[in-house]
């Protein structure tokens, strides 16, 4: 791939700026150091390059975690709190990623986001089953009748059919770890609601086999690895 091409595919700004970078000297490769010629080919895979001293990595794809802090929004025009896609540099915007379903600004924890529109839809699609995982903090002390209700199936005011957690379990008296497959607007918090509760916070732990990693903290995001993609059901590999 040409060098200014190969930049701009990586959101580092637009085929001009990018060939600008080149022949300013801000650009490096290995033990090549600076490369100046845009028209210059390398081979994407494992490729590495420095800009100002900052090195990147050649990504065809980005596939991100995040943990989501309390008071964003997962939006690229949000309307009371900040936007989750400030906590992101400049060149994953540039690359049009977005999140992979959304968390209310209140919601914390595991939040994916990619570029790949295929990855998105097998996360997010109504005919997939993919189990997501949330710690309630509930405002009353939850006893074994609303358990019971939320792992027999409650009815929603938009839905006659009970609508039921994969598992739950009580954490202690007023937080539970609960399961769902469906992705509907507020589903958890109208479940809480529905059993005779009220959800004070809700944080996401894990989507499918993959849960949020203990050490990346509030507002902090990493790359996804390949074995962590296929604990989540996907199995192309990520592509250095």
């Amino acid at each position: 791939m040409r060098f200014d091409q190969l930049l701009q595919s990586q959101g580092l700004g637009s085929r001009s700026e990018c060939r600008r970078m080149i022949e300013y000297g801000r650009v490096t490769v290995g033990d090549m150091g600076f490369v100046r010629d845009p028209r210059s080919e390398f081979h994407v895979d494992g490729f590495r390059f420095s800009i100002d001293g900052c090195e990147h990595e050649f990504r065809r794809q980005v596939y991100i975690v995040m943990n989501k802090p309390a008071a964003y929004e997962c939006s690229h025009r949000p309307d009371r709190y900040p936007s989750i896609f400030a906590l992101l540099p400049p060149e994953l915007i540039r690359r049009g990623v977005q999140a992979v379903g959304r968390l209310d600004s209140d919601t914390t924890g595991l939040l994916l986001l990619s570029d790949d529109g295929q990855f998105i839809h097998s996360l997010t699609s109504p005919n997939r089953t993919v189990t997501k995982c949330y710690e309630v903090l509930a405002r009353h002390p939850v006893d074994d009748v609303q358990l019971g209700k939320l792992e027999a199936g409650v009815v929603l005011r938009d839905d006659p059919e009970p609508v039921r957690a994969t598992q739950c379990e009580r954490v202690s008296e007023n937080v539970v770890r609960m399961s769902v497959t469906e992705g509907r607007y507020h589903l958890v918090k109208r479940m809480v609601a529905a059993s005779g509760n009220r959800v004070e916070h809700l944080r996401r732990l894990a989507i499918g086999g993959f849960e949020l990693p203990s050490s990346l903290a509030p507002g902090a995001w990493r790359w996804l690895e390949t074995a962590e993609l296929k604990l989540l059901g996907w199995n192309a590999a990520v592509e250095d």
